[in-house]
């Protein structure tokens, strides 16, 4: 587990993803976001290009990313926009982009995901859905890039997580639900217990210059939510009687969502600094296993020896590739 002294900022809960990108240059940098066609992705993803970075933004529908693409060229001082075809659930389909990709790669920022299948799905590799496609994905993109991100020197992963990962360690044994009964938010949990694990186990890298966090944004209403039932959405206090979506006072805006995504991408305060977990611009305290603290991170998420486990199941689904 991490015992570094906790990282603060001086940006609130409340700072906006353009707020956090003032002043920060990076031009010649090039960016990776994965769906950054819609939600807290989007607001990532203006605020790196604002910032002059070159931005491919990957998602299964590659034409979305077309109105990001126009505004970015119709800004002054802007780093260019792009989209590209991915589907983090295939990894056929990771390998191809993977293969195309050429040059350097400074920031990876792992932003796509899906949240409380209703059903129990399983990938082309047989791995329950929201663990393919939250965790596995992400993690074959980046062994993939590896190479890129080391010509860099000093690329920075950035993984969108959530705190759901607090009610739900990482189960090895039955990860996919196979013997176990299916949940919805239990799968959830463990994929965004998954995705700490990754940037923890991602130390190994440093030696190339590459760091990686996690963070959770947040709430925020967006695509994210789409497989949630009405009645849910109700009971949470997010719908009301017509169908409309009421955010609650706590609730973020994308923009505000997205803010501790661009800190962990851009911020010089985060230079050399990786495998750490953060909310609302700062770094989370650790809370024991079994205390379900808002704003904390679960200590079953920074533990080494499971990253390491984990790192070493993920990398056994690769050699099938």
């Amino acid at each position: 587990m991490n015992t570094e002294q906790r990282l603060t900022t001086p940006f609130s809960a409340k700072a906006t993803a353009a707020e956090i990108a003032e002043g920060v240059d990076l031009s010649g940098r090039r960016a990776l976001v994965t769906g950054g066609a819609s939600g807290i992705g989007t607001e990532t993803v203006r605020a790196l290009a604002a910032a002059g970075a070159e931005v491919t933004v990957v998602t299964r529908r590659p034409e979305t990313v077309e109105p990001l693409r126009r505004e970015a060229a119709g800004r002054g001082g802007s780093g260019a926009v792009r989209g590209a075809y991915l589907d983090l659930a295939d990894l056929a389909s990771v390998k191809a982009f993977a293969q195309g990709w050429h040059g350097p790669l400074d920031v990876l920022v792992a932003n796509a995901g899906i949240m409380a299948l209703p059903r129990w799905e399983v990938s082309a590799q047989g791995w329950e859905l929201q663990l393919a496609t939250n965790f596995l994905g992400h993690f074959a993109l980046a062994t993939a890039l590896h190479g890129p991100m080391a010509e860099s020197g000093s690329a920075r992963i950035v993984v969108v997580s959530s705190g759901a990962h607090r009610s739900a360690p990482f189960d090895f044994n039955d990860p996919h639900f196979e013997r176990r009964p299916y949940d919805p938010w239990q799968a959830y949990g463990q994929s965004k217990t998954a995705e700490v694990l990754f940037t923890v186990g991602a130390r190994r890298w440093a030696r190339d210059g590459i760091t990686a966090n996690a963070l959770n944004p947040g709430y925020i209403l967006t695509n994210l939510q789409r497989y949630i039932d009405d009645a849910t959405m109700r009971s949470l206090g997010v719908m009301d009687t017509e169908g409309n979506l009421t955010p609650l006072p706590h609730y973020k805006t994308p923009a505000q969502g997205a803010a501790t995504s661009v800190l962990l991408a851009a911020s010089p305060l985060l230079k050399g600094v990786s495998g750490r977990y953060f909310e609302d611009n700062q770094q989370a305290p650790v809370s024991p296993d079994g205390q379900n603290i808002p704003g904390s991170v679960a200590a079953h998420a920074l533990d080494i020896r499971a990253a390491d486990r984990l790192w070493q199941y993920a990398s056994g689904a690769l050699q099938l590739w």
